[in-house]
């Protein structure tokens, strides 16, 4: 069902009055292998929340995937939805995703979210920008529509982060579409690289090529639902849903494929091999993947002071089994993996570390639950 999000609230202030306002601790103190944390519920009553972003001022943006965008605050609690939303597709996977702030944000104000959108052959994934005023969006611009169509309500992608070199990157599912991540021809299966304002760059790996599309950046990819720069390497890194298993992180270099479905570590859901293996001469190879499947979402580095003995450990929920995984790395191998909150809550759409260092989580259950954990003292 196509929607159109317009509601209109007055400003600012206008915070939803069923909002629990009081943080509560759900857990009690958690022992893990290198903290102990608790985990507080700063709200509840979110509705499939996909995407959070922290705004200079400590405010937090939410997307719902239905099509609302929502506003937290400390001692106010959740905002009524914002209006001015772009259009949604709001259907299976696909509605309103993924959000973050142009690295200039302080300058230029622009916000950008990851959505699907209606079009002719089926829903596709979108990029717009747009500027917060108040309790509303302007001046939002649709900058980028994926040609990856698809009849479906899968496989949508769809995760944006800025890299180090100022670029915006996107990933596209295949939306169901096998074959087709291994034809840059279309963006099935892509992470993309564009300009902030959704041009491509003159510098993009696979310009001037007569078989491809010049902003993408990779192919070969299945359904990425994290991505992330990597702190001190600054690549760009994705996760990945396999099928029945095979679900991978992969470091990303410029204009390789990642050989979804030709090579891959997971099964068909039938339970018949997929491709012709899990390596292939020119298909890069996963940095780590999980067999059986953990459904990966959300993905962010640990670099805060808050829980110092987690630096550089790699954070991801995961959607199956209801965990966030801590992965210690050696360089760029995964060398072993904690699981926090584990069936605490519900499946982890999201984690990201705010400005203060905690660790923030989003739950996508109809009643979506926002998370802080926090250290404790032993």
């Amino acid at each position: 069902m196509w929607r159109h999000l317009a509601v209109m609230v007055a400003s600012i202030g206008a915070f939803a009055s069923t909002q629990a306002v009081q943080a509560q601790v759900q857990t009690g103190a958690i022992e893990s292998q290198m903290h102990r944390f608790e985990a507080v519920v700063l709200a509840d009553g979110l509705k499939n929340p996909w995407g959070l972003a922290f705004l200079p001022d400590g405010r937090m943006l939410i997307t719902e995937r239905p099509g609302r965008l929502r506003i937290f605050e400390n001692g106010k609690g959740l905002s009524a939805p914002v209006s001015g939303v772009p259009e949604v597709a709001a259907g299976g996977q696909g509605g309103l995703l993924d959000i973050v702030l142009h690295p200039d944000h302080a300058a230029n104000g622009w916000i950008y979210i990851s959505h699907a959108v209606p079009r002719e052959g089926g829903a596709r994934t979108a990029v717009s920008r747009a500027r917060l005023d108040g309790a509303a969006l302007r001046d939002v611009e649709t900058v980028f529509v994926a040609k990856n169509p698809g009849s479906g309500g899968v496989h949508f992608g769809s995760r944006l982060a800025f890299g180090a070199d100022g670029k915006l990157y996107v990933s596209v599912g295949e939306r169901g579409n096998a074959n087709q991540a291994q034809n840059p021809k279309n963006h099935n299966g892509t992470v993309l690289r564009l300009n902030d304002d959704g041009s491509v760059p003159a510098d993009n790996p696979l310009v001037g090529r007569d078989d491809a599309l010049p902003s993408i950046f990779t192919y070969g990819h299945r359904n990425p639902q994290g991505m992330i720069r990597h702190p001190v390497r600054n690549e760009i890194w994705v996760h990945e849903h396999g099928p029945q298993g095979g679900d991978e992180i992969n470091r990303l270099v410029a204009g390789a494929n990642y050989g979804w479905p030709v090579v891959t570590f997971g099964r068909s859901y039938a339970g018949f091999p997929i491709g012709e293996g899990s390596t292939k001469d020119g298909m890069a190879p996963p940095l780590h993947h999980w067999t059986p499947s953990i459904a990966p979402s959300g993905m962010m580095f640990y670099d805060g002071d808050a829980f110092p003995g987690w630096r550089g450990n790699l954070f991801v929920g995961s959607l199956k089994f209801r965990y966030l995984a801590r992965l210690v790395l050696d360089g760029t191998r995964v060398v072993s993996e904690e699981r926090l909150i584990e069936r605490e809550f519900g499946r982890v759409r999201d984690v990201r570390q705010g400005p203060d260092g905690m660790i923030y989580v989003l739950t996508d259950e109809s009643d979506g639950q926002l998370i802080r954990l926090q250290p404790l003292l032993r």
